[in-house]
């Protein structure tokens, strides 16, 4: 009986599923029921199977850089080496940010940023009850290592190795010039605005979330792990 292996974003994933001796089931990353591995499309594809709280590996297709991913090119070779179990997993830590309102999960970053472009606003950094910093910025963006290579690398901060419970954290357009960028251990640190100039919203993954007002910190905790697929002859950064 053919293994049956989830595919979610692009549908003409499914040809090189059956083509490597898998039964493909297409559908929403909520949906699928039954699956033991499952082809994300995208880092979109990827965030929503995180969201979706998926049980089985999931194998990225060109999905960016913070995981390891295969081009669509070299999709059914590298499936046929699924199916025969010649791969290994990466277990990514997923961070949860939580303050009064249900925890929000992220696997790459977690930003808090002025709702209104042109518009700073005032925010700080904790760690385990400790201040680390307070500055103008437009937001703060907290990334994970797998987040670290993405928006957290543009803004200027450095690149985590996988498998460290650490976050980068970096602020966006500091109106400072010698602003600095800090590595925190996950568990301790808590971002807040200070004051409430202007609406900021609170990002996960870069997807907006909610509205933060000021003297509402957000803490950042580790809920749980998130598994992705690596087949070692063909797997690579994109």
């Amino acid at each position: 009986m053919s293994q049956r292996v989830g595919v979610v974003g692009d549908e003409t994933f499914a040809a090189a599923v059956e083509a490597a001796g898998g039964d493909p089931v297409v559908g929403a990353a909520s949906d699928l029921d039954g699956i033991e591995v499952v082809v994300a499309d995208g880092e979109a594809a990827v965030v929503d199977l995180l969201r979706a709280e998926v049980g089985v590996p999931v194998l990225p297709v060109e999905a960016g850089s913070g995981v390891r991913s295969v081009p669509s090119s070299d999709l059914e070779p590298a499936l046929e080496r699924v199916l025969d179990g010649a791969y290994r997993t990466e277990r990514h830590p997923v961070v949860s940010a939580q303050r009064a309102f249900d925890g929000v999960r992220a696997l790459f970053d977690v930003t808090l940023v002025a709702a209104e472009p042109a518009r700073i606003s005032e925010f700080s950094v904790r760690c385990g009850g400790e201040s680390v910093a307070r500055f103008r910025a437009d937001g703060v963006v907290a990334s994970t290592p797998a987040g670290s290579v993405g928006y957290n690398s543009a803004a200027g901060g450095p690149v985590v190795a996988t498998g460290t419970d650490v976050v980068s954290v970096v602020p966006l357009a500091p109106f400072a010039t010698d602003a600095d960028q800090w590595v925190l251990p996950l568990e301790e640190v808590t971002l807040s605005v200070e004051r409430d100039e202007t609406p900021v919203e609170l990002l996960a993954d870069g997807r907006t979330e909610r509205t933060v007002a000021a003297g509402e910190p957000v803490t950042l905790s580790t809920t749980d792990a998130f598994e992705t697929v690596v087949v070692s002859e063909s797997a690579r950064f994109f």
